[in-house]
């Protein structure tokens, strides 16, 4: 099933894809997706982030992967609905997308063994992890500035559940630039599959119902400017679009 939040006529649903540009809420109602305010699928507690989990955006970046998962936090504030715009701050020299699998926690989980990992798990929904390049030195320091910025957080637009993606280490990663292909993968390229990132994250920390694992992304970013329109797509999940627009002021 897919799954969405979103606003029509001033009022919040959750909704689910029936077919093609059409929603329908909780009522039975239908929406046409063209007139609706897309929201992020979940509201996530913590965003968990990933960093050099593709060899492939290692080397472009010229670094090593660490020795054991690199993560960040993905604040709240970052977090956007399809559609809606990530503003470029003032001043910034390179600001990038990175399309990237999210995994969807399914309940409250404490010190879960690789083995059962899948069983905690809700579903899955395209992220953005908007980066501005000019404030990452390395993964020892935790990149708070360079990730955290308002809107910097795009997700959606649906949460696919679990028994809808078959494998999803098997999954076609794309992002687009005003319709130009500038990033491509496939999830099976990970160097850390999720079963792992699951344990090692629970292996010191309770993770919620809807919180946000975001898996890494491979190689191909880019500079984005205000005017540009990025897509992200994954098999079977379907298509994240977000324009760029300058920061007012």
């Amino acid at each position: 099933m897919k799954q969405a939040r979103f606003l029509s006529r001033g009022r919040l649903h959750m909704g689910r894809l029936v077919e093609p540009g059409v929603l329908v809420d909780e009522g039975g109602r239908a929406h046409r997706e063209d007139d609706v305010t897309f929201l992020p699928p979940v509201e996530p507690g913590k965003v968990i982030g990933l960093a050099l989990n593709f060899a492939d955006h290692a080397a472009e970046l010229n670094m090593q992967s660490p020795e054991e998962p690199a993560l960040f936090f993905k604040p709240g504030n970052t977090l956007v609905g399809h559609r809606a715009p990530v503003v470029y701050p003032r001043g910034v020299q390179f600001m990038h997308y990175e399309v990237e699998l999210a995994v969807v926690i399914g309940c409250r989980c404490r010190r879960v063994d690789e083995s059962r990992a899948f069983d905690v798990v809700k579903g899955y929904t395209i992220a953005n992890d908007v980066t501005v390049r000019d404030f990452v030195h390395n993964f020892y320091r935790p990149p708070v500035r360079a990730k955290g910025f308002d809107t910097f957080g795009p997700m959606g637009p649906y949460l696919v559940t679990a028994d809808e993606v078959e494998d999803p280490h098997r999954l076609g990663l794309r992002a687009y630039v005003n319709g130009e292909l500038r990033q491509e993968g496939n999830t099976a390229q990970m160097l850390r599959k999720i079963p792992e990132l699951i344990a090692f994250i629970t292996s010191f920390m309770t993770l919620d119902p809807d919180d946000v694992i975001l898996t890494g992304t491979p190689k191909g970013i880019s500079h984005v400017r205000p005017g540009d329109v990025m897509r992200l797509e994954i098999d079977g999940l379907g298509a994240l679009e977000n324009p760029v627009i300058a920061e007012e002021g």
